[in-house]
């Protein structure tokens, strides 16, 4: 039996995001919640991957459409979205980028170290920037419904 190569990365995604799940504590819909935005975000990353070359762009993109995914579920779900982004986010945790930047130092390999480490700055700013501009965004919108109310309120008494 030949499995494609990218039904095992998206399986070992959602597992990689259940474990996460299950060290978070989460049970029920939100644990599911949680790992299935883990395989939806290595699903988004790997059909980008194939129609833009820069993964920095592509991890900020995933970021972005799995943080709005998690807020949404957030309020269905009556929970804090921080536990269903951070592992719905994990399968794009830059471990091996990391792995290689900490192996260039300890092997005193200076030029490729600072190359490395550069570009895992790079995978990791593009996460917190995606998170933080749709984190941003869903509460700048809901003050702004709760400012609307609250203006209706006292003009009608």
């Amino acid at each position: 039996m030949n499995i494609p190569h990218e039904a095992v990365q998206l399986i070992t995604g959602s597992i990689g995001s259940f474990c996460f799940c299950m060290l978070f504590n989460l049970k029920g819909w939100r644990l599911a919640v949680s790992a299935f935005g883990g395989l939806c975000s290595w699903a988004l990353f790997l059909l980008l991957e194939t129609m833009i070359e820069s993964q920095p762009v592509n991890y900020f993109i995933v970021a972005s459409v799995i943080s709005l995914y998690a807020e949404i579920m957030a309020r269905i779900l009556k929970t804090p979205s921080t536990p269903i982004i951070t592992a719905a986010l994990v399968p794009l945790i830059p471990g091996s980028s990391l792995y290689y930047t900490m192996a260039y130092a300890f092997e005193n390999d200076w030029n490729h170290f600072w190359e490395k480490a550069v570009y895992t700055l790079k995978l990791s700013s593009a996460l917190a920037i995606g998170i933080i501009c749709v984190t941003a965004s869903i509460q700048l919108l809901f003050r702004i419904i709760a400012n609307k109310r609250k203006l209706r309120k006292s003009f009608s008494k």
